[in-house]
């Protein structure tokens, strides 16, 4: 952008002085900005490469690196780490490496099935809970407190000592007993989505009870569906591996990482340490991964973040100068004759605010709310005892 003749070089009108002379654009709707607050999380975007490798080292891998995972060779038993075997191998005489990859599809599958089985359960049943409200909802949560009020795991190896656990049963019986909180999050949805002016409207209408849940209260509380059955993966697997370590997973000769683990606890008291690690270390990085990414969907669901980050993007953006598109676009310091600080003009846009300032901010902001709250009660408070009084 260029001065005009008789102006100075400095001056404000080397920026565009009104609003109207900015380009129209077209706003973004929300999975372009949930998209782009995800992508700001960096932790999230290694999660999605840790999980990337993880799948395609189990489900690929095989595919290159062929073993024998069905007959016992107890001459190849307890080899270290070698050329022929990378990982050693372990009692049976199993490749380490191609039991890993094995074991992870059936970890990571069990996980997956389960934690979307859990998911849909526990989103019917809070949705219709949360909607119907009543009687009804008083029934279903107090089945839903007398199943919380049972330890998971124990409730878990009870179903999987009466029937034969299989990957089928296995998927089942964790989705059973996981759905429960999954419940009681979409029933708090529920309980505000059912006033509000859309399902109101649908009723007056004449559309039915399922519509309403199935058409406008599980569709709008989405955000929480996604983020809990991410953490939902993480969860199932943990529990197959507890199930698996406790002898009551899969049975040989299929394994899982949990069922590695039990085998090479054994095996590490004689200094086979190969046999426990690798399985280990793949556990603790696909847990850890899958809640990176859970707490950046939880991020990026949140209407706040995605408000403040177009806020934040919309004041500056006119060809290489950066603008603040808001009220306040003069600068006080030109229009008092001082020049223009020429650091606000970046290409790009505003400097990039660190990131444990702006959860100090948010924390200072939060706390504001809960005092001013506070002080709204009290308000309240010392009103009824003056109409009291009187």
């Amino acid at each position: 952008m260029t001065a005009t003749a008789g102006q100075a070089p400095g001056s404000g009108s080397d920026v565009v002085g009104s609003p109207a002379a900015l380009p129209g654009t077209k706003p973004r709707g929300m999975f372009v900005r949930g998209l782009e607050v995800f992508l700001e999380n960096k932790l999230a975007i290694v999660g999605v490469v840790i999980l990337v490798l993880i799948f395609g080292f189990c489900y690929l891998g095989p595919l290159f690196y062929h073993t024998d995972q069905v007959h016992v060779n107890l001459a190849n038993g307890n080899l270290p780490p070698g050329p022929g075997h990378p990982l050693g191998t372990d009692q049976n005489g199993y490749d380490i490496l191609g039991r890993l990859m094995v074991g992870g599809q059936i970890s990571l599958e069990v996980g997956l099935a389960a934690a979307v089985l859990a998911t849909v359960v526990g989103t019917v049943w809070g949705a219709v809970a949360g909607y119907f409200g009543g009687v009804t909802d008083s029934i279903m949560m107090r089945i839903v407190d007398a199943l919380l009020a049972i330890p998971t795991l124990f409730l878990a190896l009870v179903v999987v000592a009466i029937w034969p656990p299989t990957e089928t049963e296995l998927i089942l019986v964790i989705a059973l007993t996981s759905w429960l909180t999954t419940s009681r999050l979409i029933r708090g949805e529920a309980l505000s989505l059912r006033v509000r002016d859309y399902v109101q409207a649908m009723r007056v209408m004449g559309g039915g009870s399922a519509r309403a849940v199935f058409r406008h209260i599980a569709p709008n509380s989405i955000g929480t569906i996604i983020v809990n059955a991410t953490f939902q993966v993480a969860d199932a697997i943990l529990l197959i591996v507890a199930l698996s370590y406790l002898g009551l997973g899969i049975r040989p000769p299929q394994t899982d990482w949990g069922g590695m683990l039990s085998q090479g606890l054994n095996a590490v008291y004689n200094g086979y340490w190969w046999q426990i690690f690798p399985a280990g270390i793949a556990i603790i990085v696909v847990v850890i991964a899958i809640n990176f990414i859970g707490d950046a969907l939880r991020d990026a669901f949140e209407v706040r973040l995605q408000r403040r980050l177009s806020s934040c993007r919309g004041r500056f953006s006119v060809g290489s100068a950066s603008l603040d598109r808001g009220p306040a676009h003069r600068d006080p310091a030109a229009s008092r004759g001082r020049p223009r600080d020429r650091r606000r003009l970046i290409v790009g846009g505003p400097r990039r605010v660190p990131r444990h300032r702006r959860r100090v901010r948010q924390r200072q902001d939060d706390d504001r709310a809960v005092d001013h709250a506070a002080a709204a009660s009290r308000r309240v408070g010392r009103r009824r005892q003056y109409r009291g009084g009187r």
